[in-house]
């Protein structure tokens, strides 16, 4: 069997404050999941994504030790617009999340911003800056 991609894991310090941020994002965390030590969570496509407490993790690696600076991880969410972009950073900053790049227009071709969760890992919100050329397309017809 060829090994695939199945699950994205992620170590929490406070797993309520981690998903209460991320269904912010529109994740769909299993209901009363704060308490646990290991939540999942399906994601379009068949992925999964996990989060697991520090402890958790150290019960079978006792050598673990929380990572220190940025950059170790960063997810990113596609937004329906660049207007949606603002908005969900201007709710996400609103609810004390720490913003770390406030949007902009990249010069790759996005509205881009970036929030830090919980843990203070990035997680990108980016919408293309442009109609894709079909969808312009098919409203010229």
């Amino acid at each position: 069997m060829t090994p695939r991609l199945d699950m994205i894991g992620m170590v929490v310090s406070d797993m309520a404050a981690s998903l209460a941020f991320y269904r912010r994002l529109g994740l769909d965390v299993p209901p009363g999941a704060e308490q646990q030590p290991h939540v999942e969570a399906a994601l379009p496509g068949g992925l999964r994504i996990a989060w697991d407490t520090e402890e958790v993790v150290r019960s079978f690696d006792p050598a673990w030790t929380r990572p220190s600076g940025d950059g170790r991880r960063d997810l990113a969410f596609l937004c329906d617009s660049p207007a949606a972009v603002d908005a969900l950073y201007a709710e996400l900053t609103a609810a004390g999340h720490p913003g770390h790049l406030k949007p902009w227009d990249a010069f790759w071709g996005q509205r881009y911003a970036v929030v830090l969760d919980p843990d203070g890992c990035g997680v990108s919100l980016f919408a293309p800056s442009e109609p894709a050329p079909e969808a312009a397309a098919d409203r010229a017809v």
